[in-house]
């Protein structure tokens, strides 16, 4: 009778070679894109809310001396990681500006605290842990001198936390946030992605959802108290129609906000492009010498 340990050692170097190929896709290779005024930290910090070590990648003057400086939050999307600021786009420059640029991990958290998973508490890590971490380790920041910036899920979360919590910055942005998905309906063909965004935000119309929906919390919050909104979304993007209507809600309110479209698609290159309009409008805001 043949041996059937050929065909189990093969079987078992395909399985290998997947997981290989799949780490790899997982984890593409960390390319920074840093001008020479510039240089970067790579920190890991404990985190009391997620209850485990947690990194964040910080870009800051190379001509730093011991002072306080004002310090830009800036959130990825879905899929990405800490890395993706500096190695997609090319906001480091903007450091020379005299600014402590923050980049946390986020994983697929939507910044927000789990409605399933009591130890996925990723708004608290944000606004308690990271930024103590930060101003303890670089700058002694205060509200006046900080700002959040977040593209796709981390649009949503600068939106969102300023919301919740405006007392933490003078300045949010969302680039082509995503701030239709607590209130996203069903759909048949995006039932994965319903069922994930229900782990995050709880029972359909439940508190949880409501309690983090940009839309409401936009109706019920005191425009005078919330810092100054930017957004800005590409024509051609599925999103939109939702950033439109959140703007129309701003003005509809008189919260201080703009809203810029044009061009583009749900990409970094589009994101890029918008980027020294961002800091444009983030220099009003904080005490910045460019």
């Amino acid at each position: 009778m043949p041996s059937k340990r050929p065909k189990f050692r093969i079987r078992m170097l395909i399985g290998c070679l997947a997981v290989l190929s799949a780490c790899n896709q997982q984890l593409p290779p960390d390319r920074p894109r840093l001008t020479a005024g510039v240089i970067m930290r790579d920190v890991v910090f404990r985190s009391a809310s997620l209850h485990r070590d947690m990194p964040y990648r910080v870009v800051l003057p190379s001509t730093r001396v011991n002072q306080k400086m004002p310090v830009v939050y800036l959130l990825h999307g879905g899929g990405g990681n800490f890395h993706d600021w500096t190695n997609y786009s090319d906001v480091a420059r903007f450091a020379e500006w005299g600014l402590i640029l923050v980049m946390p991990e986020g994983d697929d958290s939507y910044y927000t605290n789990s409605a399933e998973k009591p130890q996925n508490r990723w708004e608290d890590y944000i606004i308690r842990d990271l930024v103590d971490d930060v101003e303890r380790r670089f700058s002694m920041a205060d509200s006046s001198q900080r700002a959040v910036v977040g593209v796709s899920m981390g649009g949503f979360g600068a939106i969102k936390i300023t919301l919740r919590h405006p007392q933490l910055f003078s300045f949010a942005a969302g680039l082509s946030p995503a701030l239709d998905v607590p209130s996203r309906p069903f759909s048949l063909k995006r039932m994965r992605q319903w069922r994930f965004h229900r782990s995050i935000f709880g029972a359909w119309g439940g508190i949880i959802q409501n309690e983090n929906d940009p839309f409401i919390l936009a109706r019920s919050a005191n425009p005078e108290h919330i810092p100054f909104l930017f957004l800005t979304c590409g024509e051609q993007e599925g999103l939109f129609d939702a950033n439109r209507r959140f703007a129309r809600l701003l003005g509809k309110r008189t919260f201080r906000y703009e809203f810029q479209s044009g061009p583009g698609g749900h990409d970094w290159n589009q994101w890029n492009t918008r980027l020294s309009m961002v800091f444009d409008r983030l220099s009003d805001h904080l005490p910045i010498k460019k």
